[in-house]
C-alpha cells in the first residue's frame, strides 16, 4: 500500500490540474476543521503547522506553483478563521502578521523541497527504466540466434522506456528521412523522431546509445561465434561419417561417392566431382554429385584437365580456386561453362606423397567463401587414407590369391607328374612282377610266394598313391566338374553322405577347387566327430547383395551339416581352407551348438579374380 502510494505521488506525468486544485481545496477544508479542536490544546500560531501536509502533497504531485498557491490559500484560510478579528482578512497585531509570514515562508520552502524530491525521484525512475530497458535489450539481443530478427522488438522496448513516438534500430546504412534523426551505433543507427525535446535527445545520446551499441556489437559477435560453431559441428559430423566409412573399409567407389555428397551438402556446392589422375593432364571421373538439373553425367569418362581448377591442383599439389572462367579455356572449362558453373575450388588427394587425384566443387551463383578450398582438403585427407588402405589391402589380398593359385598350379603339376610317371612306372613293375611270378617253377613255391607278396605290396602302394593324387588335385574335378567330384568324396566317406543341389554348369577353376577342399576337409572333420551318423552337403548358387562390393553378384554357397554332438573348434584342415576361401574374397563360418550338430558354410564369390582387378584400378594410373 505504501509502495503504491509512493509510486503514485512521484509518477512521471502529473494528474490533471483540476484534480490538483480539488485535492488542494480538500486538504485546506479538512485542515481548517482540524485546527478548530486543536487550538484549545496549543497556541494558535503552533497549530498552523497542520496546513503543511496538504502543501507537501500538492507540491509533490502537481509541482511547485500549485504548491505555492496552496500555501497562500492555506495562509488566508488560517487568517480568516483563526486570527482576530475573526471572519475577516485582516489582523490586529503585527505579531499575527509575522506568524503568517513565517508560515507562508515555511510552506514555500517545503513546496520547493518537495519539488526537488519529486524531481530526484523522477530522475531515479527514468534512469531505472533506462537501465531495465538496456538489461532487457541485452537479454533479448544476446539470447537471439538472429540479431536482425529481434530488432523490431528491441526498438519497441526503447520507444516504450523513453516515451518516444518512433524508434527503430537499423544495422544497414539508412538514407536520411525528413523528420528523422539517426544516432550512430557503429554499426548501424538508432532512428528517432527529429522533434524530440533536447533533454530526451541528450538522454538518448548519453545513456541509451552507448549501451545499445555495445550490446549490438556483442550480439553480432556472439551470433557469428554461434554460426562458426554450428558450421564447425556440421563439418565435424560430415567428417565423422566419412571417417566411419573409412574405418569400416568400404569400397573406394562407395567412399568417394559419399565424400562428394557430403562435401556438396556441407559447402552448399551445386556439384562435386572426384577426379583421378591418369596422366600429366588427363583425369577420369570416379565420383560425382549434383543438385542441379542439366549437369552432364561424366562418371567413368577421361577428360583433358587443361585450363580448369584441376589443372592448377595437379600441377601445384595444393588447394586452388577459380572465381571466374572468363579467361580460361579447355575441354573441362567448356563443360563447366555449359553446365552453368561460374566458380570452382579443388583440393588434392595425396597418397604416399603423390597426387592421386583431386576433389572439386562447383558453384553457379558466384564464388564460395574464402578458404573453402582449404576446408575441402580435410575431406581429401580421409579419401587419401581410404585409398592407401585399399591399396595395401588389395596388394595383400592379391599376394594371398597369387599364393593360392601358385599352390594349385603346383598341385596340378605334381598330380600330372605322379600320374604320368610314377603311377605308370608302378603299373609296369606290377606287370613285370606278375610275369616273373608266372615263370617261376612249381617246385620253388617259397620264391613264388615272395613274388606274390611283393606284387600285392606294389598294388597297395599304387592304390595309396592314387588316394594321394586325388587329394592333391582330383582328375575328376578337372574333367567332370564340382558335383561329380563331391559325390566321389561322399562315396569314400565312412559316414553316409547326402549331396543336394549343385550348379548345372562349370564354374571358374579357383571356385571349384576351393569348394572341393571345403567339402573334403569338412567331411573328414565330421567323420571324426563322436556320434555322427549322417552328413548332408548342399551346393547352391545365390545372388548376394552384401555391403562389400566383392561379395555382390553370384556366390557359390557350400553347406555341410552333420548330426554329431558338436565341435566348436575347427580342425587344422578347415583353418587352412578358411585362408584359401578368404583369399578369394569369400567367407567360411562354423557353427556348432551343443548337441545340435555342426554346420560349415562357405560362400565363394564367382568373380574373385575380377574383384582383384577392380580394386587394383584404384592404384596410381599415371605419374
Amino acid at each position: 500500500m505504501q509502495a503504491r502510494l509512493a509510486a503514485w505521488l512521484v509518477r512521471l506525468g502529473p494528474p490533471p490540474l483540476a484534480a490538483g486544485i480539488a485535492v488542494g481545496v480538500g486538504f485546506i477544508v479538512v485542515e481548517t476543521l482540524l485546527v478548530f479542536p486543536l487550538r484549545h490544546l496549543a497556541a494558535v500560531e503552533a497549530v498552523a503547522i497542520v496546513y503543511l501536509p496538504g502543501v507537501l502533497v500538492v507540491s509533490t504531485v502537481w509541482g511547485l506553483w500549485l504548491g505555492v498557491a496552496t500555501s497562500i490559500v492555506s495562509t488566508l484560510a488560517f487568517d480568516f478563521f483563526y486570527t482576530p478579528p475573526f471572519w475577516h482578512f485582516e489582523t490586529e497585531d503585527w505579531r499575527d502578521w509575522l506568524g503568517l509570514s513565517v508560515y507562508l515562508m515555511v510552506a514555500g520552502v517545503a513546496s520547493s523541497v518537495a519539488q526537488l524530491a519529486r524531481s530526484g525521484a523522477i530522475e531515479t525512475i527514468k534512469r531505472r527504466r533506462e537501465s531495465d530497458a538496456v538489461a532487457e535489450l541485452t537479454r533479448l539481443i544476446l539470447g537471439a540466434d538472429d540479431v536482425r530478427a529481434v530488432l523490431p522488438a528491441a526498438s519497441a522496448r526503447i520507444a516504450e522506456a523513453m516515451r518516444l513516438p518512433y524508434a527503430a534500430i537499423e544495422l544497414d546504412t539508412v538514407p536520411p528521412y525528413e523528420g528523422r534523426v539517426q544516432l550512430p551505433l557503429h554499426p548501424g543507427a538508432l532512428v528517432v523522431s527529429a522533434d524530440l525535446p533536447e533533454r530526451v535527445m541528450g538522454r538518448l545520446r548519453d545513456s541509451v546509445v552507448p549501451g545499445l551499441a555495445t550490446v549490438l556489437r556483442a550480439g553480432r559477435s556472439l551470433q557469428a561465434s554461434r554460426t562458426e560453431l554450428q558450421a564447425l559441428l556440421t563439418q565435424q559430423a560430415a567428417l565423422r561419417r566419412v571417417a566411419e566409412l573409412v574405418a569400416h573399409g568400404v569400397a573406394p567407389a562407395k567412399l568417394v561417392a559419399a565424400v562428394a555428397a557430403e562435401a556438396a551438402e556441407l559447402f552448399n556446392a551445386d556439384a562435386v566431382r572426384v577426379l583421378r589422375r591418369e596422366g600429366s593432364s588427363t583425369v577420369s571421373v570416379v565420383a560425382e554429385w549434383s543438385r542441379r538439373p542439366g549437369v552432364q553425367v561424366l562418371l567413368g569418362q577421361r577428360l583433358d584437365s587443361s585450363g580448369g581448377v584441376a589443372d592448377l591442383v595437379l600441377r601445384d599439389a595444393r588447394p586452388a580456386r577459380l572465381d571466374s572462367y572468363q579467361d580460361s579455356s579447355g575441354l573441362v572449362v567448356d563443360i563447366t561453362r555449359s553446365e552453368g558453373f561460374r566458380a570452382s575450388v579443388g583440393a588434392p588427394i595425396i597418397v604416399d606423397g603423390q597426387v592421386w587425384g583431386v576433389l572439386i566443387g562447383h558453384w553457379g551463383q558466384g564464388p564460395p567463401p574464402s578458404g573453402t578450398e582449404h576446408e575441402l582438403a580435410q575431406f581429401t585427407d580421409l579419401v587419401a587414407t581410404a585409398i592407401a588402405n585399399t591399396e595395401s589391402r588389395t596388394e595383400l589380398t592379391a599376394s594371398r590369391v597369387r599364393l593360392v593359385f601358385a599352390a594349385d598350379e603346383a598341385r596340378r603339376g605334381i598330380e600330372r607328374q605322379l600320374h604320368d610317371h610314377v603311377q605308370q612306372r608302378l603299373i609296369s613293375l606290377g606287370l613285370e612282377m606278375r610275369i616273373s611270378e608266372a615263370l617261376v617253377p612249381e617246385d620253388l613255391g617259397e620264391l613264388r610266394s615272395r613274388l606274390s607278396d611283393t606284387t600285392a605290396g606294389l598294388n597297395g602302394a599304387f592304390e595309396a598313391l592314387q588316394r594321394i593324387v586325388r587329394g592333391i588335385h582330383p582328375s575328376l574335378l578337372s574333367q567332370g566338374g564340382l558335383v561329380p567330384a563331391v559325390k566321389a568324396l561322399a562315396r569314400r566317406c565312412p559316414v553316409p553322405v547326402t549331396v543336394r543341389g549343385g550348379p548345372h554348369r562349370r564354374l571358374p577353376d579357383f571356385v571349384e577347387v576351393a569348394a572341393y577342399h571345403v567339402v573334403s576337409e569338412a567331411l573328414a572333420d565330421s567323420a571324426e566327430h563322436a556320434g555322427t551318423s549322417a552328413i548332408e552337403v548342399e551346393l547352391d548358387i545365390i545372388e548376394d547383395s552384401a555391403t562389400d562390393a566383392a561379395m555382390q553378384g553370384e556366390v557359390l554357397s557350400v553347406t555341410i551339416r552333420d548330426d554329431s554332438a558338436g565341435s566348436p573348434d575347427p580342425g587344422p584342415g578347415l583353418a587352412d581352407v578358411r585362408d584359401r576361401v578368404e583369399a578369394l574374397g569369400g567367407t567360411l563360418t562354423l557353427t556348432s551348438p551343443a548337441s545340435r550338430g555342426t554346420t560349415v558354410n562357405a560362400r565363394l564369390p564367382m568373380g574373385g579374380r575380377d574383384r582383384q582387378d577392380s580394386e587394383a584400378d584404384w592404384s596410381f594410373g599415371g605419374t
